[in-house]
């Protein structure tokens, strides 16, 4: 089966759920139309609170069930000199657990090392120092932001092939040679992302529960997309790049998403972007709801300022990167209806009226489910052939798995409508 057999099975497959989910739905629709008095109203509600959900859930569900990882093998002296790219604010906390994961690094070619100071105000630079690294350049910069310190890197890099990772990221061994061989073993691949996992989740419960979306969630996106050559998002905290396609996209622009802008760029230039998730690498993530609060809504205006710049990916990109990027732009109705809808549905629900949020709606907890044991299954399989086991904690995926949209959603809605309203924007 070549992929645009597969492509057409899954959505073959989803849009099965999708129909068969409206019919089974009827009962549901008619009691709702009942207390409203509208039927096409509740059509629409039951639309994108339950059955367009279900729809992206059995997509997902049916991607990764036909996902197929295919190692790649090269051999060490076919490997090409590479620049690695640290830009660093205030980090002379974590960088030094950043440097010990770049000196456990076996690459088998000459690693270039760029830290650009993004003009920090602690002893970020000393802490650099300190370390030894080889190969280093350091540049001092103006406090400017994030994108601005990646193309000082880029400006400064002397290979073709480039590296990111944030300054509070620790590299697991290997994840650089790991992530390089994908990208130099597919000519088509601009940019391949490295698997995220959460290097601080013993600090709290916060952490905890966000360790299953990066392993789950955000994996299991990634995971999809990059079997149709269109990751929607290499990520800052770790990706590898390739120079030329940079230059072409222009670099990275002044935005709050800088890398999803950036990642959408190269699509719309017509490169594919993948994924490794045998290159592992760890970060630091917010350890409270206030944290949380400010990435996630920064992301979610990230998602929009990627639409707004890059919206004719749609109809004039590749199919499958389109199609994942018009299944984004169903993200904000969708969190809309769920932060508006069906919360209060689930107060009503407490009360015993079951008009938005009843045993209907438990039908997509199966898929979710599902996606969880599939992907929980693929994370142990790839991090155990890393060497790295998994820390599972059972309440947390609970929470994950019940709870967590109900958080996540109405973060994302605030951060539509600040964007959407010209928010001032803050890192």
């Amino acid at each position: 089966m070549n992929l645009a057999q597969r492509f057409i099975l899954v959505n073959f497959l989803a849009l099965m759920y999708a129909v068969a989910s409206y019919f089974l739905a009827q009962p549901w629709i008619d009691s709702l139309s009942a207390a409203l008095n509208n039927y096409n109203l509740s059509l629409i509600i039951i639309m994108f609170i339950a059955i367009v959900p279900g729809y992206i859930n059995m997509l997902l569900l049916a991607s990764l069930l036909t996902y197929k990882y295919e190692e790649v093998k090269m051999k060490r002296e076919d490997f090409s000199p590479i620049t690695l790219i640290i830009p660093a604010y205030n980090e002379e906390e974590s960088i030094k657990e950043t440097c010990r994961g770049i000196k456990l690094q076996d690459y088998p070619n000459k690693i270039e090392i760029i830290i650009v100071d993004d003009g920090s105000t602690d002893n970020t630079i000393e802490e650099v120092r300190k370390a030894k690294l080889d190969n280093l350049k350091i540049i001092n910069g103006e406090h400017r932001g994030k994108a601005n310190a990646l193309n000082l890197g880029l400006n400064a890099s002397s290979n073709e092939i480039i590296v990111t990772i944030d300054a509070d990221t620790f590299l697991y061994k290997n994840a650089i040679t790991r992530i390089v061989a994908r990208i130099m073993s597919n000519l088509n691949y601009a940019a391949v992302a490295g698997n995220i996992l959460t290097k601080n989740e013993r600090t709290s419960r916060m952490v905890r529960i966000q360790s299953w979306d990066y392993m789950l969630g955000i994996s299991a996106s990634k995971r999809q997309q990059s079997f149709f050559g269109g990751t929607l998002v290499a990520q800052g905290a770790f990706s590898v790049f390739r120079k030329q396609a940079l230059l072409e996209a222009k670099g990275w622009q002044e935005r709050l998403g800088e890398d999803i802008v950036l990642t959408w760029a190269l699509l719309k230039n017509g490169h594919n972007v993948g994924y490794e998730p045998t290159a592992f690498a760890f970060t630091v993530a917010p350890p409270d709801y206030f944290n949380f609060f400010k990435q996630r809504q920064r992301w979610a205006r990230g998602m929009i300022e990627g639409l707004r710049d890059h919206l004719e990916l749609i109809w004039k990109g590749k199919i499958y990167s389109s199609y994942f990027v018009a299944i984004d732009l169903l993200f904000p109705i969708i969190d809309s209806f769920f932060t508006f809808v069906f919360i209060p549905g689930v107060v009503l629900a407490c009360f015993g009226k079951f008009y938005i949020a009843g045993p209907m709606t438990l039908l997509v907890l199966p898929i979710t489910i599902g996606i969880s044991i599939i992907m929980f299954n693929a994370q142990r399989h790839f991090m155990n052939y890393a060497g790295l086991k998994i820390r599972f904690n059972p309440i947390a995926v609970v929470f994950y798995i019940l709870i967590y949209q109900i958080i996540m959603s109405p973060i994302c809605v605030i951060g539509y409508v600040k964007e959407l309203l010209s928010f001032k924007k803050k890192w």
